[in-house]
């Protein structure tokens, strides 16, 4: 019997399985989908299947430097335990080196990618992790810098990584500074990097609820229009410096904003160090989170 593409893609979401051992599944079932199901299970290759429905919000953010490159990408699993499981964090780590080693432009371009050192691709080197493992486990995204000059930071364990992009002159070691930058990051988690990527929408909408806010007091709402106006605009520099890394106060010394300790910082040294990006994953981020009975569903197997 022959099979489609569109069979291939049905047996892989009703598994879990790689596209690849689903196409070998329906070639050696004549492409029988019951039959290749069958033949997946025979191979253990579909047990991850009821896995692979759990919520996985757990795991780590891992963040490093691998040949020049800074990458940070980050990996979930069901349980915290997991999370700091030896093989669990190697796995992390060779995704990370996957990333490096192939610039995927995204996602589904590094699940195809050859996982480091090996034959297998990212995807079945997974599917073979939620085996061993005997949970969900899921890479679910990435970042990396190719140019420049990187600062990685790995906050609480895999609880937060944070990626740090400089463009660094003077052949000076910007990494002391790029880490306390990073370490600001992971703290404050700041909405922007720059008051200049603020968009008008943003400031329109905060001019909005400080107009009301002032309207609605007793002692502000009498006072002349063009004097709130003025005083919002001066309530917009302290959002800047909640919400904007580079003009937030900088933790370890309150008397700097962070832009001017990296300019302090990079005079110190002999250059001059200018902050260009960076990316921040907090690990489930995002991720709807709900508690799952497994004395439950370990009684119903047994009874099963």
């Amino acid at each position: 019997m022959a099979f489609t593409a569109a069979d291939v893609k049905n047996l892989r979401e009703m598994t879990g399985v790689g596209m690849m051992d689903c196409k070998k599944a329906l070639t050696a079932s004549d492409g029988d989908v019951d039959k290749a199901i069958e033949y997946l299970r025979e191979k253990g290759l579909a047990a991850s299947a009821k896995k692979a429905g759990r919520i996985a919000a757990e795991g780590m953010a891992y963040a490093a430097v691998i040949d020049g490159m800074g990458v940070v990408v980050e990996v979930n699993a069901e349980t915290d335990f997991v999370g700091k499981n030896e093989k669990f964090v190697d796995f992390v780590k060779g995704v990370a080196a996957t990333v490096a080693a192939n610039k995927p432009a995204d996602l589904d371009a590094l699940m195809a990618c050859k996982y480091n050192g090996t034959d297998k691709t990212v995807l079945e080197q997974q599917q073979e992790m939620v085996l061993v493992i005997g949970e969900n486990i899921k890479v679910r995204r990435f970042a990396f810098f190719a140019d420049g000059v990187s600062v990685p930071y790995i906050h609480a364990g895999g609880k937060i990584g944070v990626l740090v992009n400089l463009e660094v002159s003077g052949g000076i070691d910007a990494t002391e500074a790029g880490k306390d930058v990073a370490m600001q990051i992971a703290a404050l988690n700041p909405r922007f990097w720059d008051k200049s990527q603020v968009t008008q929408d943003v400031l329109d909408e905060e001019k909005k609820i400080m107009m009301v806010q002032m309207a609605n007091d007793p002692k502000m709402a009498s006072k002349p229009e063009a004097v709130r106006e003025k005083i919002v605009m001066g309530k917009l520099n302290k959002f800047y410096a909640e919400n904007c890394l580079l003009q937030q106060e900088f933790v370890k010394d309150n008397t700097m904003t962070v832009e001017k300790y990296l300019a302090a910082a990079a005079k110190a040294l002999g250059g001059t160090i200018t902050f260009k990006d960076a990316v921040r994953f907090e690990k489930g981020e995002g991720i709807e989170k709900k508690q799952e009975n497994f004395a439950a569903e370990i009684a119903s197997m047994v009874k099963g």
